[in-house]
C-alpha cells in the first residue's frame, strides 16, 4: 500500500517478465529493492529490442546505442515490438519515471550499464561468437555487466562494502558463470530459434557445423564438445566463491547465491549428458527448493559446490579430450570448498519440513499473483 501506482506497475511487470528473479528481487532490503527492480526492467526492455527480429538492423543498432538516453526522456516508448515482453517498451514512460525517482547514485549506475550493454549488444548483432575470448566478451556484455551493475548498486546502498562494487573482475565472473550455463543448457532451443552462441573455436573441433552436433550419428563428439564448454564455465567458480564470501547482508547474499547454486546443479545435470542435444535438461523442482533453502551462508554454498563438482568428477570419461582439464578445475574448486569440512554445516531437512517449505512457496506465489491482479485493477481504475 505504500507504493505509488507507477512503482506498483513496475513490480507487476517484474512478476510478468521474470518469475525466477522476481521473488529474490522483492526479498532485497530497503531502497535497494526498488533500484534493482528498475535496473532489471530497463535491461529487460533493452534485451527485448535486441531479441526482436522484426526490427531492421539499420533501426536496431542506433536504438541499442541510444537506449540509455531514453531513461531521461519522459515520453519515449516503442510500440512496434512483436516480442512477448513488449509491454516494458510500450509503457517505458512508467519505468523511466520510476528510474528518475531513484537516488542519483543508483541512476548513474543503471544508465552507465545500460549504455555499455547496448553498445556490446550492437557489436554482436552482425557477427557470431568465434573464439573463446569472444565468448567471454559476449557473455560480459549480456551478463557480466549485469553482475558489475548489481555489485555497484549493492555498494551504493551501503548494505555492502565498497570493495564489492569496485572488484569488477569478480562481479564479471558471477555473470559469466550464469550466462555460460544458460548457453550450454539451451543448445537445442537456440538451434531451433536460429541462434548460435557456442564458440566456433570449440565446436569446430568436433563438427563442420554447430547444428551437426544434434545429429544422432554425432552424439559422441557432441558430448565431448559439451564437456569442454562445461569445463570452461567451471573456471569461474573460484571467483564466485570469493565474491560470495565478501557479502554481509543476508538478502543480498541470498539474491546472489541462489542463481549460482542453481547454475552448478544445472551444469552437473548437463555434464556428459546426451539429453542436452535431444531436449531440455532441468533440475527437479524439489531439488531447486532444497537449494534455495540451503544457500543462506558461504559454508553451505561451498558444500553445495563441492557436492556438484564431485558429481561431475564421478562422470568424467577417461577418454574425454577435456578429461585432464576437468579434473584440474574440479580439484581447484574442491580445495576452496573444503577448508574446514563445510559439508557438516549444510542443513538436512526432513520431508515434513520440505513439504512445509513448498507449501509456503505456493502461498507466496498465490499472494504475488493476487497482488499483481490488484495492481492491474489499480492501473485500470486510474486509466478510467
Amino acid at each position: 500500500d505504500s507504493l505509488g501506482c507507477g512503482l506498483r506497475t513496475c513490480y507487476r511487470y517484474l512478476n510478468q517478465t521474470s518469475r525466477s528473479f522476481a521473488a529474490v528481487i522483492q526479498a532485497l532490503d530497503g531502497e535497494l529493492r526498488h533500484a534493482v527492480c528498475i535496473f532489471y526492467l530497463v535491461l529487460r526492455a533493452l534485451d527485448t529490442v535486441e531479441d526482436d527480429m522484426s526490427i531492421p538492423l539499420d533501426v536496431k543498432v542506433p536504438m541499442l546505442h541510444e537506449f540509455h538516453s531514453h531513461l531521461y526522456q519522459p515520453d519515449w516508448k516503442y510500440t512496434e515490438s512483436k516480442e512477448k515482453d513488449r509491454q516494458v517498451l510500450e509503457d517505458f514512460p512508467t519505468i523511466s519515471m520510476e528510474f528518475r525517482n531513484l537516488s542519483k547514485v543508483y541512476q548513474d549506475v543503471i544508465s552507465d550499464i545500460c549504455h555499455k550493454m547496448g553498445v556490446g549488444m550492437a557489436e554482436f548483432l552482425e557477427k557470431k561468437v568465434d573464439s573463446q575470448n569472444e565468448w567471454d566478451k559476449y557473455c560480459h556484455y549480456v551478463a557480466g555487466l549485469v553482475g558489475i551493475g548489481l555489485s555497484r548498486l549493492f555498494s551504493a546502498s551501503e548494505l555492502e562494502d565498497s570493495i564489492v562494487g569496485q572488484d569488477t573482475d569478480l562481479a564479471n565472473s558471477m555473470g559469466l558463470f550464469l550466462q555460460k550455463t544458460n548457453i550450454i543448457r539451451d543448445y537445442l532451443e537456440d538451434q531451433l530459434e536460429g541462434r548460435e552462441f557456442w564458440p566456433r573455436e570449440v565446436w569446430s573441433r568436433y563438427a563442420k557445423k554447430l547444428s551437426d552436433l544434434a545429429k544422432p550419428e554425432n552424439i559422441d563428439v557432441a558430448v565431448q564438445c559439451l564437456n569442454e564448454l562445461i569445463t570452461n564455465a567451471l573456471h569461474h567458480v573460484p571467483d564466485v566463491l570469493t565474491y560470495l564470501s565478501r557479502l554481509k547482508n543476508q538478502s543480498v547474499f541470498n539474491f546472489c547465491a541462489i542463481p549460482q547454486v542453481m547454475a552448478i546443479a544445472t551444469l552437473a545435470a548437463c555434464y556428459n549428458n546426451q539429453q542436452v542435444f535431444r531436449g531440455v535438461v532441468k533440475i527437479r523442482k524439489g531439488q531447486a527448493v532444497t537449494l534455495m533453502m540451503d544457500a543462506t551462508n558461504i559454508q553451505a554454498v561451498k558444500a553445495i559446490m563441492y557436492q556438484y563438482v564431485e558429481e561431475i568428477y564421478q562422470k568424467i570419461p577417461s577418454r574425454d579430450p577435456s578429461c585432464r582439464r576437468t579434473q584440474q578445475v574440479v580439484a581447484a574448486i574442491r580445495a576452496l570448498s573444503l577448508p574446514a569440512g563445510p559439508m557438516a554445516s549444510r542443513h538436512h531437512y526432513s520431508p515434513i519440513y520440505l513439504s512445509c517449505a513448498m507449501l509456503l512457496a505456493a502461498l507466496s506465489w498465490q499472494y504475488l499473483s493476487t497482488l499483481a491482479r490488484a495492481t492491474e485493477d489499480c492501473v485500470q481504475a486510474g486509466d478510467n
